[in-house]
């Protein structure tokens, strides 16, 4: 538990010293009883020492000082179901896409399935689109060309660079510096997460996982993990694969799931295998619940109010039966 305003809490020296001039009372309220031999009046100085008499009091004096911690904008660490403020699709737009292991075409089912996802998230959350072939790009167009060679590392780099626009992020060394076969040195200013502990951004990588060109896949998916982006990959096609035709001449192209399950583990995401365009739709479901539902810092004041209110709410009900008065 923090607070926002932690000065306001001084306002609790109030509580005991409350405390203070309610036993003062009491002593005195019970000195003056004792000074009449009335027998009603010594009835009620007893009736004040009893435990219910006390129990009014004590709520009231719980409301207040639930009030004074309200005021100082209280917050703590929830899980509640929330969105990320962006989620970046990684969409492989390669010449394998084209392959009808699903129906109609790996590309055309992945598009209605990520239109999707889109149009049943909330409008707070920033949907990025990232079209990866040879090379890495962000889109906007509404369509997708096919393209040759696939560069999976690349699709990482670029929604990272999305996600982080000010983190100084070398596009160009990295997807355009060869295989990434030399390890990616980070910033010198650069200090790495948790991996999974970034929690206003995820990646969705959606692809056949047969990477062809551009930096490695596994490291730039170490690159992710270090600033705790989550990568949640989707294998579309099917592992036995199929063959397809591309500008005169013909190439098998399988799912390469061992590289999807890699990425998603470095960066604690999850892999999912969409086989079907059913079975992608669903994926993308399952998607969204799981990027909804996250522990996260909640200011929590309107509780402590709510709870002061029923304290004072309790605390009149139960003087009103007990003693015929509201306190």
């Amino acid at each position: 538990m923090t607070f926002q305003w932690p000065e306001l809490l001084w306002l609790m020296l109030a509580v005991p010293a409350l405390v203070a001039a309610y036993v003062m009372l009491l002593r005195k309220r019970r000195k003056l009883a004792l000074q009449y031999a009335s027998l009603s009046l010594v009835r009620e100085a007893n009736a004040i020492q009893s435990i219910r008499r006390h129990i009014p009091p004590l709520l009231l004096l719980l409301a207040l000082a639930l009030m004074i911690a309200a005021t100082a904008r209280p917050s703590a660490v929830l899980t509640l179901p929330s969105q990320h403020e962006t989620v970046i699709l990684a969409m492989d737009v390669s010449g394998s896409m084209r392959a009808t292991d699903v129906q109609p075409t790996r590309l055309a089912a992945a598009q209605a399935a990520a239109k999707a996802f889109v149009a049943e998230q909330s409008e707070s959350v920033r949907i990025g689109v990232v079209a990866f072939a040879g090379t890495a790009t962000v889109a906007q167009a509404p369509r997708f060309q096919l393209q040759r060679a696939t560069a999976i590392g690349s699709a990482i780099v670029v929604s990272l660079a999305t996600l982080f626009p000010d983190a100084g992020i070398d596009l160009a060394a990295l997807t355009y510096g060869g295989e990434g076969r030399k390890p990616v040195k980070p910033a010198p200013s650069f200090k790495p997460v948790p991996p999974g502990s970034y929690a206003s951004g995820a990646i969705v990588l959606l692809t056949d996982g047969q990477r062809t060109t551009g930096p490695d896949s596994i490291q730039m998916a170490r690159l992710a993990a270090e600033r705790g982006v989550r990568i949640y990959t989707v294998g579309v096609g099917t592992p036995k694969g199929t063959i397809v035709g591309i500008e005169g001449w013909s190439m098998r192209v399988g799912l390469d799931e061992e590289t999807l399950k890699a990425v998603a583990d470095i960066t604690r995401g999850e892999y999912f295998y969409a086989g079907t365009a059913v079975d992608l739709k669903k994926i993308y479901e399952s998607l969204r619940s799981r990027l909804v539902l996250e522990r996260k810092r909640t200011e929590v004041t309107a509780l402590f109010a709510a709870a002061a209110a029923l304290l004072v709410v309790v605390s009149a009900a139960l003087s009103l039966a007990w003693f015929n008065r509201i306190l």
